[in-house]
Formats: C-alpha cells, sequence, structure tokens
C-alpha cells in the first residue's frame, strides 16, 4: 500500500464521525422532486449541499434551476494550468420512502442496526455524496479541478439537469467525470460500471363503458377494462418471462461480471421456491436485455370491490432498454405493441411521461485505468467490471455535451443497500473505502492525464 493510501485512509477513517453527521442531516431531507408538499425540504437540501461544498473546498457554489423546476447545485475549483478537471456527480433528491409501516424505524430518520445505516437515500445518492466530501476534504489543496454536481430531480427522470447540460455545457466543463450513483457487486468487490440500460416511461388508460354496471345483468358481453388490460399487458412477456416486443430484439449477451444466480436471488428477495423470469444467465437479462415492468395499475381494490363491469382501468409501465439499442424507438416499438392487442375496439390513450437513453462508457482511457487501479489498490483485490439495469439520463447527456471526456461510474449502493425499498441504508465501510480510493484518483489522474 502507497503512502498516499495511507496518508488518505487515515484522513478518511479520523473524518467518518463527521460523515455520519453529514449522512444523518441529508436524510432528514423528505426531498421528493415530485411531491410538492415538501418544496421547502428541496430548497433547504439544496442549500445544505452548497454550503457543504463550500467548506469541502470548493469556492464557487451556485444554485441553478432547471426546466423541471428543481435546482441543481454545482461548483467549481479551477484546475492549475496543465492539469486536468474532473467532475464528480451525486443527486440530493430522493424516492418516496412508501408506507412507513415497512420499515423497521423512521425512514428519515438515520439509523444504525447491525454495523449498517438505515435512512430513505442513505444509499442512493446521499451516501455517495458525503463520499464525495470526505474525498475532497482528504484531498485538500490539489492540481486538479474539480467541479461537483449534484442534482434534483434524477428519481423523477423529468431532464432538469439533462437539459441546463445541453444548453449550458460550459458549467459541466470536465476531461473525466465520476459518476456516483452505482455500487459494488457485494460489499468489499470494487467495481466500475460501464453500461447502463435506458428507460422510458408510459401510462396506458383502457376505456370500454360509460360508467361500471351490475356483472350479473350485464357480464358476459360487456367488454370489461380491467381483463382488456390485463390481457395486453401479458403479451409482453412469453410462458418463460423473457420481454416480448414486437420488432425488439432480447437476446443480447454480457460480456463482463457474472452474477452468479444465488447471489441474486438474496440480493432481490426472491421467494423459496419461486422461478427467475427468463432465459441465459442473470448478467445478460439484468444489464443486456429489454424489460418491461407494471409500475402501479388503477383499477378497484379488492377490499370495497363491487360485482360490476370495470368501465376503465390504467396502467404505468416501466421500460428498461439495453445499450445499443434507442429507448425513443423501443418506447414506440412498445406502444405500437399494445395498440395492436387491444380487444374488442376499446379506447386506449398512451402517454409517454419520461424517456432516457442506454450509456456505454469508454474503457479505454487514463481516467478509467487510474481509478480502476486506485479501486484495486484500495480494496486489494480486482476490480470487476459490471452493468447496471437502471437508468441514468445525464450519462448521455454529459456524453454529449463533453464528447472528449471519460465517465466511469462506481459508488456505494452495493445490493443490499435495498435501493428504493422499504429500509433502504449503506455500509459505511463503502463510504470510507471509496472516498480513499477517489481521493487516490484525484491524485493520480493528473500523471494519468500526463501519460495519455
Amino acid at each position: 500500500m502507497t503512502a498516499s493510501v495511507d496518508r488518505f485512509r487515515a484522513s478518511v477513517s479520523a473524518d467518518m464521525p463527521r460523515v455520519r453527521e453529514e449522512l444523518a442531516a441529508l436524510v432528514a431531507f423528505r426531498s421528493v422532486a415530485d411531491d410538492a408538499s415538501v418544496a421547502g425540504d428541496n430548497r433547504d437540501a439544496a442549500d445544505w449541499v452548497r454550503r457543504a461544498l463550500v467548506d469541502a473546498g470548493i469556492p464557487d457554489v451556485d444554485l441553478h434551476e432547471t426546466s423541471d423546476g428543481s435546482l441543481a447545485v454545482i461548483g467549481r475549483r479551477p484546475a492549475r494550468e496543465g492539469a486536468p478537471t474532473v467532475l464528480l456527480y451525486s443527486h440530493y433528491d430522493v424516492q418516496p420512502a412508501g408506507p412507513e409501516s415497512a420499515w423497521a424505524s423512521d425512514p428519515f430518520t438515520l439509523t444504525e442496526r447491525d454495523g449498517r445505516w438505515y435512512g430513505r437515500g442513505a444509499a442512493d445518492c446521499r451516501g455517495n455524496l458525503v463520499m464525495h466530501l470526505a474525498a475532497l476534504r482528504a484531498v485538500g489543496e490539489s492540481p486538479v479541478g474539480v467541479v461537483v454536481v449534484c442534482e434534483g430531480s434524477e428519481e423523477t427522470g423529468t431532464g432538469g439537469l439533462e437539459h441546463l447540460v445541453a444548453e449550458r455545457p460550459d458549467l459541466v466543463a470536465a476531461d473525466a467525470v465520476v459518476i456516483a450513483d452505482a455500487g459494488n457487486v457485494a460489499v468489499g468487490e470494487p467495481t466500475v460500471t460501464t453500461s447502463l440500460r435506458g428507460m422510458a416511461i408510459v401510462r396506458v388508460d383502457v376505456e370500454t363503458l360509460g360508467g361500471a354496471v351490475h356483472s350479473g345483468m350485464y357480464g358476459g358481453p360487456a367488454p370489461d377494462a380491467l381483463v382488456a388490460l390485463i390481457g395486453m399487458l401479458a403479451t409482453l412477456h412469453d410462458d418463460a418471462g423473457n420481454t416480448t416486443i414486437d420488432e425488439v430484439d432480447a437476446s443480447g449477451t454480457w460480456s463482463g461480471a457474472d452474477y452468479p444466480e444465488d447471489r441474486f436471488r438474496a440480493d432481490a428477495g426472491v421467494l423459496d421456491g419461486v422461478g427467475l423470469a427468463g432465459d441465459g444467465s442473470i448478467a445478460d437479462r439484468l444489464w443486456a436485455r429489454p424489460s418491461v415492468t407494471v409500475m402501479g395499475m388503477d383499477c378497484p381494490p379488492v377490499v370495497g370491490s363491487a360485482a360490476a363491469v370495470v368501465p376503465r382501468a390504467s396502467a404505468r409501465l416501466g421500460l428498461r432498454v439495453p445499450p445499443g439499442a434507442d429507448a425513443d424507438a423501443v418506447r414506440d416499438a412498445l406502444i405500437a405493441h399494445l395498440r395492436a392487442r387491444v380487444p374488442w375496439s376499446a379506447r386506449i390513450t398512451v402517454a409517454e411521461e419520461a424517456v432516457g437513453q442506454p450509456f456505454a462508457a469508454r474503457t479505454d482511457g487514463p481516467a478509467y485505468a487510474a481509478l480502476t487501479e486506485s479501486l484495486q489498490e484500495v480494496y486489494g483485490r480486482e476490480v470487476a467490471v459490471a452493468g447496471q439495469g437502471g437508468s441514468i439520463p445525464l450519462c448521455t447527456a454529459l456524453q454529449e455535451a463533453l464528447p472528449d471526456a471519460e465517465i466511469v461510474l462506481m459508488g456505494v449502493e452495493e445490493p443490499l443497500c435495498r435501493i428504493h425499498a422499504p429500509n433502504e441504508s449503506v455500509d459505511p465501510s463503502e463510504i470510507e473505502n471509496l472516498a480513499v480510493a477517489e481521493a487516490l484518483f484525484l491524485e493520480r489522474v493528473v500523471r494519468a492525464s500526463d501519460r495519455g
């Protein structure tokens, strides 16, 4: 282990009590970007991030209102002459907590259990944000330039920051980009993410009757909107569970790290005796192929339901699109597929809510090499290369705005974190190790840029 690793390790280790306090302060903000009732928390969280960045040595930090109304926090510390600039990304907004009864502790109070820190956003993505802060404090004064971008509406997919990047690429100008919104394949196993599936969200509304009618008097010939919708949705998968959208390839394969089935079953919480959907390896299905998820449905609830034919039903669908495919084209194919399978000439309306393109990273540049070397030295083991089934639309926006920059992904969000779910948590050792690795990377990227 080099002297730099020892120095950064000592700095970050001593800083971890402060890191915990910072994460607790962030978790307390109920900053769900699309919830108007917590607008104050959204602004307060952005203000907190701005102050924290200034305190961590980023002198020029501003709040930028974006097209979706969210606030992006962007700060810059100029590079010394001849040194590269690195952009560090995270986001401060979070997913809704969902039913608080499903949590073992208050979702907006950071709580420690069995060595892990629990709370909404503890991993996604506030754990990554405090990791950046710890790394910046460990590095201190440095030749490398730093741009920090912290988004306020990543979880909604409404594109505010992407629009800002397209309009003002000068705000994010950098030679290399570290997207801290990913994670290791397991705790203690260093991982870089090189691909992301794109995404699209559509809402489907089906109507068949002017209103509900008695199922005894009219059931049979009366077209049931819920039955129609269920039938349409059932055509999106074959009997094995593979995604089946007309004109969309679902046979991709993944050539990087494997994802063992037993680990996936444990990570995803698959119940004993329940099979997995689809064919091929887990990595193929998760990182190299499209998928469709029924995110929600509007229909009569079981409790209080009546003996009636349902006149209207709706579903919100989440589509994931692998690298190499165009998210707009796959979304359009999904819509065409559904329209072609509407029974009884039912009325169907489809609303396109969000779209983000897939992403594939360059892996042949000096920044990528410097980061993987740093991770390997800090963790003491070989770095895995993984994909991610989720989407980060900003990656594609940055690729377009900064065509010569290298973009790499890492982060604290290993599978046990259960991001987006009740009882989200983070392993503090991941924050510590990644902060040390990022500090080492910021030191080494100057030399790597010279070699490149």
